[in-house]
């Protein structure tokens, strides 16, 4: 009974140790290496992105911040026809976005109706 036990346990061993040894032998095959490395240049981009993020949301509090400072300090605050050259460069930007988006539609529209005439 004793020698069927440590049998038992020298093949559970075994296996385990076969299954880990190979994946580890997986990891450094051609493949394994540009899955991990593709892994790894992902997370690296996210990780950028992310900062990015971060770093133009601080940005644009900051910028709140020191426009409110600099209003205050100058008497302007009070202004009520006062409208600031950032708001309206974002609603430029934003204008311009949707304008560029209108214009791909409109010329999915005529790329379909194109086709249809065409067949």
């Amino acid at each position: 009974m004793r020698r069927m036990f440590w049998l038992g346990i020298g093949v559970l061993t075994g296996v385990v140790l076969s299954r880990k040894a190979g994946t580890k032998a997986q990891a450094f095959t051609p493949a394994g290496v540009a899955a991990n490395l593709g892994d790894a240049i992902s997370e690296l981009a996210s990780a950028v992105g992310s900062f990015g993020a971060d770093v133009r949301a601080g940005m644009n509090e900051r910028e709140g911040e020191l426009r409110d400072v600099v209003d205050n300090a100058s008497g302007r605050a009070n202004d009520p026809g006062r409208h600031s050259s950032y708001s309206r460069s974002t609603d430029r930007v934003s204008q311009s976005r949707e304008r560029r988006s209108w214009e791909a539609e409109d010329g999915n529209v005529r790329n379909r109706r194109a086709r249809r005439a065409g067949s």
